[in-house]
C-alpha cells in the first residue's frame, strides 16, 4: 500500500501503517482511513517545521479546535483523534516518545438530534383514522393510539398495563387504569410509578375496546394485561412498532410513525398549547427538566415555521433569496 503523505522523512508512519494492516490485520478500509488522517497529522506538523515525535496536547488541542471551528463533525474528529491516538501508542511502545499528546483531548460533543414529533395535522388524521374493517384489533389498535399520544406513555408502560390494579401489578412492575379516576397508572423508567390523565377519547377508545378485548382473552388462562395480541397473550413492544408502522401509512400519512414518535408528539403539543414545562415534565416522568427541555427546542422550531410562513418579512426574504 503506498503511503497518502508526500512528506514522511522518519517513515514512522509508514510503519505504522504497516504494523496494523499486517500485525493488527486490520481491514483495508480501515487502514486507509488511518492513513488519510495521519498524512494530515504530518502535514500539520511540516506547516510548524515539528517532528512527529515532538508535538505536545498543546498542539493536538489547537489542531481539533481549528477542524472544528472549519466546520469538521464531531464524528470527523473522533476518527481523527483515534487514529492519531493509535498512532501515538505504538510510538511509546516503540521507545520513540515517552508521552501521548493525545491523551484526555476529546472530540467535541455531536449536538443531539431533536425528537421526530408529527405535526398536529398528522397526529389527528392517526388517532380518527378508522380501517374499513372493525375488528377487535382494529379497535385495539385506536386504543393504542390514544393512549401512546394522549397520554404520553412509553410503548414499555404502554404494554405493561393490566386490566385492573392488583397485588400483583404493584410487584411485578406493572401498571393499570382507573376508569372511574380518569388515571393512567403508568409503571416506568426507574421503577417508578406516575399517574397520568385519561382523556376523554382515550376513555371512549378503552369502553369500546373492552367488549373486543374479552373475545381476544383465553378462557384456559385469562391473561392479565389490557393489550392482547391474536393469541390471547399480552402484547409485545415489537408488535406496537409493527402495528403502528401499518396503521399510520393506512392513514395517509407520508412516514410511518413508532411509539416514541408519539409521546414526543404529546410533549410538544402540550408545551404548544400550555407553556407549562413543568408540566409536561410531570406528565412525561421525567426525573429531570434537563430533559424535558429538548421540547422547547421543538416548540421555537414551530414558531420558527409560522413566522416564516405568515411574517412579511420573512416572506419577503424568502422573495428575494
Amino acid at each position: 500500500m503506498q503511503l497518502l503523505s508526500p512528506k514522511d522523512p522518519s517513515g514512522q508512519i509508514a510503519n505504522y501503517l504497516q504494523h496494523v494492516r499486517v500485525g493488527k490485520r486490520l481491514a483495508s478500509k480501515t487502514v486507509d482511513l488511518y492513513a488519510h488522517e495521519l498524512t494530515k497529522l504530518q502535514s500539520l506538523c511540516d506547516a510548524q517545521n515539528l517532528a512527529l515525535v515532538d508535538v505536545q496536547n498543546m498542539h493536538i488541542r489547537r489542531w481539533v479546535a481549528s477542524s472544528h471551528s472549519s466546520g469538521k463533525g464531531s464524528k470527523t474528529l473522533a476518527l481523527q483523534l483515534s487514529s492519531w491516538r493509535g498512532f501515538y501508542k505504538w510510538l511509546i511502545n516503540n521507545g520513540d516518545v515517552n508521552h501521548n499528546p493525545c491523551l484526555d483531548v476529546k472530540p467535541p460533543k455531536a449536538a443531539k438530534p431533536l425528537p421526530k414529533a408529527l405535526g398536529v395535522d398528522a397526529a389527528m388524521a392517526l388517532a380518527q383514522y378508522q380501517p374499513p374493517d372493525v375488528t377487535p384489533l382494529s379497535v385495539r389498535d385506536t386504543l393504542i393510539v390514544e393512549l401512546l399520544y394522549g397520554c404520553g406513555l412509553r410503548v414499555s408502560e404502554l404494554v405493561g398495563l393490566d386490566v385492573v390494579a392488583s397485588n400483583e401489578a404493584m410487584t411485578d412492575g406493572r401498571g393499570w387504569i382507573d376508569e372511574q379516576a380518569g388515571e393512567v397508572h403508568a409503571f416506568g423508567k426507574g421503577s417508578k410509578r406516575r399517574m397520568v390523565p385519561l382523556g376523554a377519547k382515550a376513555l371512549d377508545a378503552l369502553l369500546a375496546y373492552k367488549p373486543y378485548r374479552v373475545g381476544l382473552c383465553n378462557d384456559d388462562a385469562p391473561e392479565a394485561a389490557l393489550l392482547l395480541g391474536s393469541k390471547g397473550k399480552r402484547l409485545t413492544r415489537t408488535a406496537v412498532w409493527s402495528l403502528l408502522r401499518s396503521r399510520s401509512l393506512a392513514a395517509g400519512l407520508t412516514s410511518p410513525v413508532h411509539p416514541h414518535m408519539l409521546r414526543h408528539s404529546f410533549a410538544s403539543h402540550v408545551l404548544q398549547s400550555s407553556g407549562d414545562l413543568r408540566a409536561v415534565q410531570e406528565l412525561l416522568g421525567h426525573s429531570s427538566i434537563a430533559s424535558t427541555q429538548v421540547y422547547t427546542r421543538l416548540d421555537f422550531q414551530h414558531l420558527a415555521k409560522i413566522y416564516d410562513n405568515t411574517h412579511p418579512r420573512a416572506k419577503l426574504a424568502k422573495e428575494k433569496t
